[in-house]
């Protein structure tokens, strides 16, 4: 149980530490974040080969458990916040530093060496073991960071959410690797017993699972959210990054200022994709063209101020009714449109779920009573194009506002009595 508290206390330490010298590398420089990371790589190595406490689930080395895994961490961190031109630069340095070392050993055992007045004479040997288990972990580094680059990517489509999760993931499948690598030549070199493997990997999981924690914590209060611009594609760190890199930046260009909806020029373009894919696949698709009623009077009474509140308020409403496969667009001042893969009646019940939304919503009932209207059309043999789809819809939209707002009109024939004396009139 003290073993266990200890552990836990120095993976505390270690993290509050290093993440205090990486909040202020803004004013100290990144440069003294990166040197305590590689200050702390020979005691993690040292630890890692003589120095073991027993856990009810087998033996652990605080390096190993607590210092690589943190080291992994924060390099972690390096990539979300900095760049790859950035992360790569502690990799590289101990890499080559340990090959240094290497080098150096060999040229020292060519020293006619002089015994101490006590007789003693240094362990070459013990260099020799240390630098090679250096070296080895070091070369795992350099592969672990590629792959938790990676996987942090790749976990980011489905989980850009869910951060928690997202590093977690990461880091526990990345430590089972590197534990697995580690051990072998730990058994070769040093002669570990396969408890160490067992005792090792149990502890490994605990540090990711409080690391992961600590992380995103300090990430959420601590560190400004924002998306990095690439430094380069110089070698294989950024050619891993820069794919999120640049879909990041182009998601970012087809949206809204004001709404972060997706603008007129992607609906144009994701639009015409949509319908092709819907007459190539049979599969159905709506399009929701949906009005804030009396939106000027808004503007005219309270001020364009309020009136972006209301559209931010709409477009945020919008974005929590929508399934995750529908699309959201702010295609005018007030109007906007939804791409659904849903059949005109589940359509037209999204509507008109819109509709009540908006109504009772607190962020949009606060001036007076914000209502919008809405016209449905569905993709068929009669509208094969965008354009066609667009028309349609912005023609119900129109008998929409036509009969008194506060609508949504779709195919004729439904039980509203007064969308059928509007259809009458038009045609």
């Amino acid at each position: 149980m003290l073993n266990s508290f200890l552990l836990l206390a120095e993976a505390v330490l270690y993290f509050g530490v290093m993440v205090t010298l990486f909040r202020f590398r803004q004013r100290i420089g990144l440069g003294v974040f990166v040197c305590a990371l590689g200050a702390m790589h020979f005691l993690e190595t040292y630890l890692a080969s003589v120095f073991y406490v027993a856990l009810p689930f087998g033996m652990v080395s605080p390096g190993s458990a607590v210092l690589f895994s943190g080291k992994l961490v924060m390099l972690l961190l390096l990539y979300i916040k900095e760049d790859a031109a950035t992360v790569r630069q502690p990799i590289y340095g101990l890499l080559l530093g340990n090959a240094l070392m290497i080098g150096l050993v060999l040229v020292l055992r060519l020293h006619e060496i002089a015994p101490l007045p006590n007789g003693r004479l240094p362990d070459i040997g013990f260099i020799d073991q240390m630098g090679w288990l250096m070296v080895w972990g070091t070369t795992l580094l350099f592969v672990d960071a590629i792959l938790i680059i990676l996987l942090y990517e790749k976990l980011g489509r489905y989980l850009r959410k869910a951060l928690f999760s997202r590093i977690l993931i990461s880091v526990a499948c990345v430590l089972t690797f590197d534990q697995a690598g580690f051990f072998t030549a730990l058994h070769f070199v040093a002669g570990a017993p396969i408890a160490v493997f067992f005792g090792g990997w149990f502890a490994k999981m605990a540090a990711a699972l409080a690391y992961s924690a600590m992380l995103v914590a300090y990430i959420r209060w601590f560190e400004a959210r924002q998306v990095p611009a690439p430094r380069g594609l110089s070698d294989i760190f950024d050619t891993l990054t820069y794919r999120e890199r640049y879909e990041a930046l182009v998601e970012h260009v087809g949206r809204d200022g004001l709404t972060g909806l997706l603008h007129r020029g992607r609906f144009d373009s994701d639009g015409e994709a949509a319908v092709a894919a819907s007459l190539r696949t049979a599969k159905p698709l709506s399009l929701l063209i949906i009005d804030v009623d009396h939106f000027k009077s808004i503007n005219d009474r309270f001020g364009h101020a309020e009136g972006d509140k209301v559209l931010k308020s709409v477009a945020a409403l919008l974005g929590e009714i929508v399934g995750p496969d529908d699309q959201v667009f702010r295609i005018g001042g007030e109007e906007f449109a939804i791409l659904c893969s849903r059949s005109h009646s589940v359509a037209r019940l999204l509507g008109e779920t819109i509709r009540h939304a908006v109504k009772t919503s607190p962020s949009t009932s606060r001036l007076d009573d914000i209502t919008v209207s809405a016209g449905i059309s569905t993709v068929s043999e009669t509208t094969r194009c965008l354009a066609d789809v667009f028309a349609l819809a912005d023609q119900r939209l129109y008998i929409a506002k036509s009969i008194g707002r506060d609508r949504v009109v779709g195919e004729p024939g439904g039980d509203e009595t007064d969308n059928n004396r509007a259809w009458t009139k038009v045609c």
